[in-house]
């Protein structure tokens, strides 16, 4: 790629994926110059070693890992004269000035004799005339001489800054607002750097660079104390939907609203044809892509709002895809949110209505209540991660769905199953009040709480449900699924090792086989490596 440095190509294909597809193709040689994690060198036949390891191969270098490598073979290219380390700064050149009258004015001025003045402290600041024209021809301030003319042949700048220059420091800002006086004051070393800034993918690309750049200045100039402006960063994904059109006379496209058309899908929801509602005439699909006024493809979420409230669709904005990626609008996909809430909504009707739980003494409890017990605190522990570490509420989503489950295959009206229930249905309120709120503070209430959801300690993780006094593992040959078998817990590696070799279908593919090695992998799965 030519964008790459000065032109340079890699041409190392064990390690870098489009060299490797290159010498695939033409039959190169591939030679692996990185050892994978165990020291080996890596299986290159799918795809190439990208990881950072150990170096072999390479002569003096062999056996350095990367940082150690990297600082190797620049020393001996710099001693040789054939090279040295450069830093390439990829911060492009920031357009700052637009014609246009909104906008912070550019405190510059200018002389007869082409002086570019900054103006003094006295001369500020610059406020924008109230009574003025806009209209489509440039920037009015540039037809107002009481704004830019200064006298003696001094002019004012006319330009204003980018929307960008001003919200590269809002954040700051924030922390301190209400001060007349200064741009910042100490509140701002107080609040800042951000925790958690959210924004688009643009963001990323434009404004959080410059942000960074105007922290740093900021920093320079005594400012803030801080080198960086955000602790973590969430780049949100866009929201995308199908597309439908027909060609114009002239060649262009005519774009209808989904609202607006009738889709028929193949047994698997994949659309294979689509018409207009009014009218009754085919149209073109184009695809999913961004909503745009351009294309017409925006959902007002109004309507279905309206149909299946707020919580509904809030629900099925947060389960449809991580927030940093892509959310492709599915109007099943609000249905079936719909229909999740209101089996929540049956369970807790249906548990209040079996009667009144006793105490939950976690010492009687039978196999059926330490297993729904321990799912609980595995869903608690799972979505307390995901909303508050990883930021993905899909996730934390579908473990509460899971939970729900196995409430509803839980059967078990005792005093103290209903206690067990009431824990685990208390769980998916309180985990799922933060994205569906007016579902989970009538449901909170109803289960016999005064205070609301919003107000109620988030649940916390009892360490002890989530101790197993037995566990799954996998067993395989050659790598291939063979069975599944119950181990205890504590049991060593040579008791799991004895259980999988007396399974009977192992025992089948071992039938001729000689058995070359057996790897344990503690708590998950036994592979059994056999030849012959």
């Amino acid at each position: 790629l030519m964008e790459y440095g000065t032109g340079a190509v890699m041409a190392v294909p064990a390690h870098d994926q489009r060299d490797w597809e290159f010498a695939t193709k033409y039959e190169l040689p591939i030679q692996p110059v990185i050892a994978d994690a165990e020291g080996n060198a890596p299986d290159l036949s799918a795809s190439a070693y990208v990881e950072h390891g150990k170096l072999i191969h390479s002569s003096e270098f062999d056996g350095l890992d990367f940082e150690a490598a990297f600082d190797a073979i620049a020393a001996r290219l710099e001693s040789e004269g054939r090279g040295r380390i450069k830093i390439n700064y990829r911060l492009r050149d920031w357009g700052v000035a637009r014609q246009r009258y909104w906008g912070a004015p550019i405190p510059i001025k200018y002389g007869p004799e082409g002086q570019t003045v900054p103006l003094t402290d006295d001369e500020l600041p610059v406020a924008l005339p109230q009574e003025v024209e806009v209209d489509a021809s440039g920037s009015p301030l540039k037809k107002m001489p009481a704004f830019y003319d200064l006298g003696d042949g001094w002019t004012r700048e006319t330009d204003t800054f980018d929307t960008f220059m001003e919200s590269s420091w809002y954040y700051a800002r924030f922390c301190c607002a209400d001060n007349p006086e200064a741009m910042l004051d100490d509140r701002a070393n107080y609040w800042l750097p951000v925790d958690l800034y959210i924004g688009g993918i643009e963001h990323a690309i434009l404004h959080l660079l410059y942000a960074r750049f105007f922290h740093k200045l900021m920093r320079d100039e005594g400012l803030v104390n801080g080198d960086e402006p955000f602790q973590r960063l969430l780049t949100q994904g866009m929201v995308i939907a199908e597309t439908f059109y027909r060609e114009t006379a002239n060649g262009g496209k005519e774009w209808f609203n989904p609202a607006d058309v009738e889709v028929e899908r193949d047994d698997k929801g994949r659309p294979t044809s689509a018409k207009l509602i009014s009218a009754g005439q085919p149209v073109e699909m184009g695809g999913i892509e961004k909503m745009s006024k351009s294309k017409n493809n925006g959902v007002d979420p109004q309507s279905m709002i309206d149909k299946f409230g707020a919580d509904t669709v809030r629900l099925f904005m947060m389960f449809a895809a991580p927030p940093e990626q892509s959310l492709e609008w599915s109007d099943s996909g609000v249905e079936g949110a719909h229909r999740f809430l209101k089996r929540i909504w049956r369970q807790v009707t249906e548990h209040l209505a079996a009667g009144t739980p006793g105490t939950l003494n976690v010492d009687a409890l039978n196999d059926d209540q330490k297993a729904l017990r321990r799912k609980t605190h595995e869903t608690i522990k799972k979505a307390s991660d995901d909303i508050g570490r990883r930021t993905t509420f899909n996730t934390a989503i579908a473990a509460v769905m899971e939970l729900s489950n196995a409430v509803a295959k839980f059967d078990d009206t005792s005093e103290l199953g209903l206690a067990v229930s009431r824990e685990a249905l208390e769980a998916c309120v309180l985990l799922l009040a933060p994205i569906t709120p007016h579902l989970c503070h009538t449901l909170w209430q109803q289960l016999g709480h005064e205070q609301p959801a919003i107000e109620a300690q988030w649940p916390k993780v009892d360490e002890v449900a989530l101790t197993r006094d037995s566990i799954e593992l996998v067993v395989q040959v050659n790598g291939k699924l063979r069975a599944r078998l119950e181990a205890p817990a504590s049991a060593d590696k040579a008791t799991i090792e004895q259980l999988a070799m007396e399974n009977e279908n192992v025992q089948r593919h071992l039938e001729g086989k000689t058995v070359r090695k057996v790897i344990v992998v503690p708590g998950k799965l036994v592979n059994i490596v056999v030849s012959g």
